[in-house]
């Protein structure tokens, strides 16, 4: 299998990091103004903290939160159950030649800065920090 010279599996490609942001910035956008016909979905505030997307564009992973964190469960089911238009959505706005099939985790980036913020604040760790 010969691999691409321009990449070489070590992380997203150009492409993949300029297409999950394209989808990012308008999934955030269709999610804040409410486009989905949902009304559980449209009353809450999702933030989309990032999209990676499969190396041949297929699958987008939205990463997304809950305002304040709580019912991070109920909003993956929502999201999932609401994909189809949510795809939608983000292929005609986006002008993309094929819009990847969604799938929603949760963004657990604010829980680690979280765990480092607690853990650099620890006494012994900040002793060695400071010596």
């Amino acid at each position: 299998m010969a691999k691409n010279k321009l990449h070489d599996g070590s992380g997203p490609s150009q492409r993949q990091l300029r297409v999950g942001e394209v989808i990012r910035r308008t999934l955030a956008e269709v999610l804040a103004r409410g486009d989905v016909h949902d009304p559980e979905l449209n009353r809450l505030s999702i933030t989309v903290g990032e999209v990676r997307t499969s190396p041949d564009l297929k699958i987008a992973t939205a990463y997304v939160l809950p305002l304040g964190g709580k019912g991070q469960e109920d909003v993956i089911g929502l999201l999932a159950r609401n994909k189809g238009e949510l795809r939608r959505a983000v292929g005609k706005k986006t002008g993309l030649k094929f819009t990847p099939d969604l799938r929603f985790q949760i963004d657990e980036t604010f829980d680690r800065m979280d765990d480092t913020r607690r853990m650099l604040n620890q006494d012994a760790v900040r002793r060695d920090i400071d010596d």
